[in-house]
């Protein structure tokens, strides 16, 4: 039986050839300009390694110290008047923080409620909506130079908090 071959296994080394193509044709070097690009590439990595380090010593020291458990229950009055499960508010506050902490928290949601339970479905919808905001804040802020992040932190933080209401609204409707 002849294998069947997917038109995805060949986009990528087609889009490969293109653009290597196209910079012959119009007489670029074209190995230079991608190992130019590759030494720019790693140069913003390594730009880019303390603010990492930062956030992601910020994320384990939030974590750990409890402050999360603490937000829930503070916030506890207002997601029970909201009808939103203390699993859905945790999963939002961490994925804020950090999009693979998100993902396992997800996964033992899954584990425990199944992933075609409201939680589980409330969980996808959660983590495909929302962003994790301090990461992007300090990667790409950090990237171009900014410093200043007064009104970045509370728009990010606001639109997080609409994405878990959205969530919950919309996972009500489309799942009873």
């Amino acid at each position: 039986m002849a294998e069947q071959i997917s038109i995805s296994s060949w986009i990528l080394p087609f889009v490969i050839a293109a653009v290597f193509l196209h910079g012959l044709m119009n007489n670029v070097r074209v190995f230079e300009v991608f190992t130019e690009g590759a030494q720019e590439g790693l140069q913003l990595a390594i730009k880019l390694i303390p603010y990492l380090l930062g956030i992601y010593v910020a994320v384990g020291i939030f974590r750990e110290s409890g402050a999360v458990d603490l937000m829930v229950r503070l916030l506890n009055p207002l997601i029970r008047l909201l009808d939103i499960p203390a699993e859905a508010l945790f999963l939002s506050i961490v994925r804020t923080l950090s999009g693979p902490a998100a993902l396992s928290m997800m996964a033992e949601i899954f584990d425990t409620y199944g992933p075609d339970s409201y939680l589980g479905r409330l969980a996808s919808t959660l983590t495909g909506s929302t962003d994790t905001t301090f990461y992007i804040i300090a990667v790409y802020f950090g990237s171009v130079g900014i410093k200043k992040t007064k009104y970045a932190v509370p728009v990010g933080v606001m639109a997080d908090f609409a994405s878990l209401i959205a969530s919950v609204y919309i996972v009500k409707r489309l799942f009873p």
